[in-house]
């Protein structure tokens, strides 16, 4: 590990954080002899962010934790046009109401995990339309298009890797980097933001906007990038058979958002804890070095400290309970429930359902593969009709249909 002066960095570093950073030096320095405010965008395509952008969330809290102040910018603005990163094809556009619900949705969690308020290491969430919006085309042009040229643009991995795919990328996406790197300007002279945080693939977006602030202001801007978060075999984080895990409970139930921790590969228990709790590092250091089956015990721990963070202390102790039972040969009262229509249903469309799998095709090769058990007995024929019962699928899923 780095040896860093400030808190901050050291804190940071030390639960894994840190990927890259512009100016670690500069950045420490400031960190030890003065508030930093700094700051995350967040897009609003959804009622909820999913996990893939729980680290994010963190680095704000370990920000405030350190005695720093968080800035959550919501991308009210932004949203409209489409961060290219990653995207093979252009992002729906969504009407203004739409995006308006969805930032208020999302501001659930943050309250759940930063202190907001007025003080000076108090969180404040901000819109970028509320900029954004007024801006006039002319006057982009002459505030911020000087300072980028296309050549530059091209080059970004945002940008190159569509072209090099012949996918399309309209003039709109083109310009998502130019209004990030203005956010991160406006930021520092509205907010006196220093610092911005990101995902290690924002980093060519963080660099525009230090770059753009040193060129109008002079203003000694910083950047810090986390590393790509995946699980241990490899898959990206927050992404399961069933879709995406989401943070909000409307959109995830509570017990599946429990179970997500729970069935971790054993390598990802002590990283996780560092990333997604705030256990103390020697206590990390002991759970995950249990052995055997000593460490579903960490797992569990894991489980319920991000649940009570994300969720309730009252979500995490009925999941847990609710997990217990069901091991235990009983019916948790916080599984998953399907009721199943008059009609009738296949037992293949039942699990799609209720979401043990993406779709019937999937269920009907679970179920060849003997993996679908209801009650005691196995399911052997896809498409016999689902009839009340505990549904499991492998070990791991459990399911409620009446």
């Amino acid at each position: 590990m780095a040896d860093y002066k400030s808190s901050l960095l050291r804190l940071l570093d030390e639960r894994g954080y840190i990927h890259q950073l512009t100016d670690a030096e500069g950045l420490d320095s400031l960190a030890a002899k003065q508030i930093v405010p700094g700051y995350i965008g967040f897009d609003a395509t959804a009622p909820s962010l999913h996990i893939g952008s729980l680290v994010q969330i963190m680095m704000l809290r370990r920000l405030q934790q350190a005695g720093h102040k968080p800035i959550v910018l919501m991308g009210g603005g932004t949203t409209r046009i489409g961060d290219p990163t990653g995207r093979d094809e252009s992002r729906k556009m969504l009407s203004d109401e739409t995006i308006d619900a969805n930032i208020r949705s999302i501001q659930t969690i943050f309250e759940k995990l930063l202190v907001f308020g007025d003080g000076p290491t108090d969180a404040v969430l901000v819109n970028n339309h509320d900029w954004l919006g007024k801006l006039g085309y002319i006057e982009l042009l002459q505030e911020v298009g000087t300072h980028f040229t296309v050549n530059r643009m091209l080059t970004f991995d945002s940008v190159k890797l569509r072209l090099e795919r012949e996918q399309p990328m309209t003039f709109l996406e083109f310009n998502y980097m130019i209004l990030q790197g203005y956010d991160f300007w406006h930021l520092s002279r509205s907010h006196g933001s220093r610092l911005q945080l990101g995902g290690s693939d924002q980093w060519g977006n963080i660099v525009n906007g230090i770059e753009l602030g040193r060129r109008k202001d002079g203003a000694e801007l910083y950047g810090l990038t986390t590393p790509l978060l995946t699980t241990a075999d490899g898959a990206k984080m927050g992404k399961t058979a069933a879709g995406a895990v989401w943070l909000n409970e409307e959109q995830f139930p509570g017990y599946d958002f429990w179970q997500y921790w729970r069935n971790c590969d054993d390598r990802d228990v002590g990283r996780f804890l560092r990333l997604f709790t705030d256990l103390p590092l020697d206590e990390i250091a002991r759970l995950e070095a249990l052995g055997g089956s000593e460490i579903n015990d960490a797992k569990v721990v894991l489980a319920n400290e991000v649940t009570r963070l994300c969720r309730s202390e009252e979500a995490a102790r009925t999941a847990e309970e609710t997990a217990r039972k069901t091991f235990a040969g009983g019916v948790g009262d916080d599984l998953p429930i399907l009721d199943l229509p008059a009609e009738g249903m296949t037992i293949a469309a039942a699990c799609t359902a209720i979401g043990f799998t993406a779709s019937n095709g999937e269920a009907k090769r679970k179920i060849a593969e003997g993996a679908l058990w209801l009650d005691e007995a196995k399911v052997t024929d896809a498409n016999a009709t689902a009839s009340p019962g505990r549904l499991r699928l492998g070990k791991k899923k459990f399911a409620i249909l009446r």
